[in-house]
């Protein structure tokens, strides 16, 4: 939807897009310094596979100051993004046919990752209703002896849902009587997060040594295009990631990891000022959203979307007499029709919804809802044919 919006924004369309899943705001000043300094001071050599110590250490006091976790810096490893970071752990653990369990809506990346682990992904699949969150009944229900993953994210992409403490527990419950079965844990988006804190499920001590935390500065520190994650884990599994990693891409960019040092060491002034803003937003959004007949739409509590349920239109039609079958068409018509690039929920494992981002300046925001509101307005009913 991005690449296609592009596309119609170079035929001169003012095309609002709301598709991508990267902040609007510029990497940290004091960041992008550090980053200067190191080119000037010659960190132009191979780095360590998993990182520079002083980043994992970093890292490591980060983890510990901020969401009371202890780790050592031998369990930290740094990769060219989270993506990367999920994939390691990922090709690590899963054997052919080993199983994945999935709750959806997830990131487009989890399932074709198990894919490429060659294990097989298992979905629970969650509703607006819920506020898109699984039951520990449902987690139960999808374990088999193959279960070898239970992976997720708090806060999510694409729903914005964040599990609490409470939550978490119920789940740990069950897995507790589940031993052999690992858990990753992406918390990408953990400081946009409008509940009183963030909440690992690395916290419950019955579970910790297997859980593998995936984080980064993408979404927290602005700095998406710098390519810089890192997982958290036992000392096992980050010496089978360093191994691995070792073996496709080495060691992750000099530069970004200079830079990452000083996001950590640098305080979380900048990300409590983003935080603020997406928290206005989305409550600016919310309401918009709201005002618009036919969509379903709940309040997320983290990160930059709305997922709102969208299968009223389905079986609509457009002026022209052209049928809305599913989400990935009405993703279409709004950026033909209405000039708003959103993305169809399907690419996130549910079909019935499309992901809208508010990571975007509050005057386009408040332009591409009332653009969506007048697009849904024109679909009209499928004719009722004669007898």
């Amino acid at each position: 939807m991005a690449k296609l919006g592009r596309e119609l924004a170079a035929k001169g369309v003012d095309v609002i897009s709301l598709s991508l899943g990267e902040t609007d705001f510029f990497t940290p000043q004091h960041v992008k310094q550090a980053a200067k300094e190191a080119i000037d001071q010659n960190y132009s050599y191979y780095t360590p596979v998993a990182g520079y110590p002083e980043l994992r250490k970093a890292i490591a006091a980060k983890l510990k100051n901020e969401n009371g976790l202890d780790y050592g810096f031998d369990q930290i490893v740094v990769s060219t993004g989270a993506k990367q970071s999920l994939a390691n752990a990922l090709m690590c653990l899963i054997n052919p046919g080993d199983e994945v369990i999935i709750p959806t809506p997830y990131w487009v990346s989890y399932s074709e990752l198990v894919k490429l682990a060659e294990g097989e992904s298992v979905f629970i699949d969650a509703t607006i209703e819920s506020d898109f969150k699984i039951t520990p009944e449902e987690l139960e229900a999808a374990i088999t002896p193959k279960s070898k993953v239970f992976m997720f994210s708090s806060p999510n992409n694409p729903t914005g849902y964040v599990y609490s403490y409470d939550e978490l527990a119920a789940l740990v419950k069950v897995l507790e009587k589940h031993p052999d079965i690992f858990i990753i844990s992406d918390e990408i988006y953990e400081h946009i997060n409008f509940l009183d804190r963030h909440v690992s499920i690395a916290e419950f001590e019955s579970v910790k040594d297997r859980v593998i935390i995936i984080n980064g500065l993408s979404k927290a520190y602005a700095m998406t295009g710098w390519r810089l994650g890192y997982s958290a884990s036992n000392k096992e599994i980050a010496a089978a990631c360093d191994k691995l990693q070792s073996q496709i891409t080495s060691g992750t960019c000099s530069i970004t990891q200079r830079a990452g040092v000083a996001a950590y060491e640098g305080g979380l002034e900048s990300v409590r000022e983003m935080k603020e803003v997406f928290l206005r937003r989305r409550d600016l959004v919310y309401g918009l959203l709201k005002d618009i007949d036919g969509l379903k739409v709940n309040l997320p509590d983290g990160a930059f979307y709305f997922f709102p349920d969208v299968s009223s239109f389905f079986g609509k039609t457009t002026a022209d007499g052209q049928t809305i079958a599913n989400a990935d068409e009405l993703a279409l018509y709004l950026l033909n029709t209405s000039h708003v690039a959103v993305v169809s929920g399907d690419a996130f494992g549910d079909p019935k919804s499309i992901r809208i981002s508010y990571a975007a300046a509050d005057e386009k925001l408040i332009e591409a809802c009332k653009r969506i509101k007048a697009g849904l307005s024109q679909l009209n009913e499928r004719p009722v044919p004669a007898v």
